[in-house]
């Protein structure tokens, strides 16, 4: 694919705090693994879409499982509600639309809700937000080695490239303050176990 190597990315995983999601009394890749074969089962039913759109977008179709089993444990109806997700009380509405969960916020990404949760079209549309957000990070850090890059972009999805302002603290603004490391260990854990 045109990126780095999902596998050749460094990563401590998820966070304790990522963790508890489903109580686990561990963290780090350890965890990430678990909460990514918790997801497997729901995985399956969008592998061919998955395929598909990492194909027309050049991305390795095991981060954009990663990122569907992080955002919303792949499609789990205990995390969306008719595929709206982060629910803001103050707005009194959704930030985040699909299994990938763009961000509708006009206060935040800003973007509209393309096709249906579940469709190939929102996720070729939040894939290419994360190329966005990737090339980004390349422009703004150079000298980064692709990895590095490919790690700061994923950081960059969930927080904004604003918001990554080194690589040895790629994710200090971001949710749980592990996501670009969780989201790589499962993409990780997808590649090598699930053919992703």
């Amino acid at each position: 694919m045109g990126y780095a190597n999902i596998k050749d990315v460094k990563t401590t995983g998820a966070s304790g705090r990522t963790a508890q999601q489903d109580t686990l009394g561990y963290s780090g890749v350890r965890a990430s693994h678990a909460l990514a074969e918790t997801d497997a089962g729901r995985m399956e039913k969008y592998r061919s879409k998955i395929k598909s759109v990492g194909s027309q977008c050049g991305v390795e179709p095991a981060l954009i499982a990663a990122i569907i089993s992080r955002e919303t444990r792949a499609g789990s109806e205990h995390v969306l509600h008719n595929g709206w997700g982060d629910y803001d009380s103050a707005r009194g509405a959704y930030n985040a639309w699909g299994l990938m969960q763009v961000d509708v916020n006009p206060n935040g990404g800003g973007h509209k809700a393309v096709g249906e949760w579940d469709s190939e079209e929102h996720l070729r549309q939040a894939t290419g937000i994360l190329v966005y957000f990737i090339d980004r990070i390349r422009n703004k850090f150079p000298n980064w080695s692709r990895e590095q890059q490919l790690k700061g972009g994923i950081a960059a999805y969930n927080q904004g490239d604003g918001n990554v302002h080194s690589y040895d603290n790629v994710d200090e603004n971001t949710t749980g303050g592990d996501y670009s490391n969780d989201v790589v260990a499962r993409a990780q854990w997808y590649k090598s176990n699930k053919n992703f």
